[in-house]
């Protein structure tokens, strides 16, 4: 089968086809032929940084951690999980690259069969494809700052896919959001649902302040899509909570509550997986596709990335 990876860290350039042996899908595992998979910043980073020493990874590295596609097989059942898929399903998915299957960028991909969930006649491959981890992420976060309806939200990044999220599972479940934006993306983020939207701004002191002039006491969480980190933390009210989507964890200040949201932690996920589905069908979740390409085109998709202001995902296609 082929695979977009790379076998030596650096720049998008290092990114090439791989021919791999065609994995099997062992007991309560599925195997999905893949036609869609998410571009991320996790992908990036782990290009420039490959796995860890511990983790005893040999290349060629496959990024990606979330993907559609159609069941193509499935393995030995051993609980309900498996025995709820057939072959010829649209399904959607999360997986873990750091494991010497790796991860999404892949022509087939096994995965946990409780890691998977079904793709509506509604959604297009390239939209369900930016549902799994984006959208656990966004769960996750909300989960880790237990706020309660009413409360004010903070999103940072409004305008891109975490942030898009954040914004529409904040008012979904109930919440105050305040967002910022650039000018360009003031309608846009006006228009996930945002209640009021601030100039967005990576100097610290003028984002601290776009925020405390619209909550001058400080919102009662931040979801930090821009990893702003510990520049975020002026945003926050004394005693309020923050939830960081790059591993920072702290020092924090004032009684706030850091909150580092592993969605490694969400890996068989696949019935909150169902649940955003059902969001997206009801009109209150919105899947960004800012543009399709083929998977040899994936060091392109980097580059774009990298560069800024892809608002949306970009979706490489089997």
């Amino acid at each position: 089968m082929t695979a977009i990876g790379f076998a030596s860290t650096g720049g998008p350039e290092v990114m090439e086809r791989f021919e791999l042996p065609v994995p099997e899908p062992g007991p309560g595992e599925v195997r999905i032929r893949t036609t869609a998979t998410a571009v991320n910043p996790t992908d990036t980073m782990y290009r420039l940084t490959g796995p860890r020493p511990e983790e005893g990874l040999a290349p060629p590295w496959i990024p990606g951690m979330e993907l559609a596609g159609v069941v193509d097989a499935v393995g030995p059942v051993i609980d309900d999980d498996a025995a709820g898929w057939a072959v010829g399903q649209r399904v959607m998915a999360i997986v873990m690259p750091r494991r010497q299957l790796g991860g999404s960028y892949a022509e087939l991909v096994v995965v946990p069969a409780d890691a998977v969930a079904a793709v509506p006649d509604a959604v297009s491959d390239a939209q369900a494809c930016t549902l799994p981890m984006n959208g656990l992420t966004v769960v996750s976060a909300l989960a880790h700052l237990a706020l309660s309806p009413g409360d004010i939200l903070g999103v940072t990044g409004g305008a891109g896919a975490v942030g898009g999220y954040a914004i529409e599972l904040g008012k979904h479940a109930g919440l105050r959001v305040v967002a910022d934006a650039k000018p360009a993306d003031r309608a846009l983020v006006e228009g996930l649902g945002a209640d009021v939207v601030v100039p967005a701004s990576r100097d610290a002191a003028e984002e601290t302040a776009a925020f405390r002039e619209a909550v001058p006491d400080g919102v009662d969480g931040l979801i930090d899509a821009a990893v702003l980190d510990a520049a975020a933390l002026g945003i926050v009210r004394d005693g309020g909570a923050l939830a960081t989507v790059r591993f920072w964890a702290g020092p924090t200040e004032r009684g706030i509550r850091i909150h580092p949201v592993m969605v490694r932690d969400h890996l068989r996920d696949g019935a909150g997986i169902a649940r955003l589905a059902d969001l997206v069908l009801a009109g209150r979740l919105t899947p960004r596709v800012a543009d399709a390409l083929p998977a040899a085109h994936a060091a392109d998709a980097h580059r774009r990335l990298e560069a800024g202001g892809v608002r949306g995902r970009l979706v490489l296609t089997f």
